[in-house]
């Protein structure tokens, strides 16, 4: 069988080359075809390309993965798509198995391991990181609370990924001064983000997102 085609996409360039030799270097490995760091990027390039697998990253500049995985699916619906993050978070993992991608994984996976679940993908499994797939297994089941239902939800859908963190945060009562240390991000950006998410779910304060967060079951 020929090699699988991959368009790899993370916004850090020395990341990207990392991957690219360390699959270059191994017998059979999947060939690479493209590059982004973005998702703007990620959507023109996998929709031109049309690779047999996509490696994509979670969080990035434009909305992340889960942007990535709407707009190509729009175009695309049968596009095949490997997470690939040094996210472990439940939300993310489910957030992109939501989106439908064939699988997750994390960056510290082997060489071998990332070859062989290139494969995988492209061959039309499912493929996950052991301690990943008891997320995804336990949010069939309805027992993940920080990922909840995996039917739509348009209002938590139409959410940046960035919009859910800050959401999740304040909903566990977090000062914005304190999301803004464990974000990495300015106070201001973090009360930019709450605005926005009081406008798109059309609430008041941040009382009533604690009480939609909850009654979603979406605060650990």
């Amino acid at each position: 069988m020929s090699r699988p085609t991959v368009v790899l996409v993370d916004d850090h360039a020395l990341f990207r080359a990392g991957v690219r030799a360390e699959l270059e270097s191994r017998d059979g490995a999947p060939q690479i075809v493209g590059e982004a760091g973005d998702v703007d990027e990620a959507v023109r390039m996998v929709l031109a390309l049309e690779p047999d697998v996509v490696l994509l990253d979670v969080h990035m500049p434009g909305g992340g993965g889960a942007e990535v995985l709407r707009r190509v699916h729009e175009k695309r619906p049968g596009q095949k798509v490997l997470a690939l993050s040094v996210s472990d978070e439940p939300e993310d993992v489910i957030a992109l198995i939501r989106g439908g991608a064939r699988g997750y994984v994390t960056k510290t996976i082997s060489g071998d391991e990332l070859v062989a679940a290139v494969g995988r993908v492209r061959d039309g499994d499912a493929v996950f990181s052991p301690r990943l797939a008891g997320f995804v297994l336990d949010a069939f089941a309805g027992r993940l609370e920080a990922g909840a239902a995996l039917v739509a939800d348009p209002e938590l859908d139409g959410l940046t990924d960035r919009e859910r963190e800050v959401l999740r945060l304040i909903a566990r009562g977090y000062l914005y001064k304190e999301i803004a240390r464990r974000l990495s991000i300015s106070p201001k950006t973090v009360e930019h983000h709450v605005s926005a998410v009081l406008r798109k779910l059309q609430l008041s304060n941040r009382h009533e997102l604690t009480r939609w967060a909850t009654e979603r079951r979406l605060v650990d």
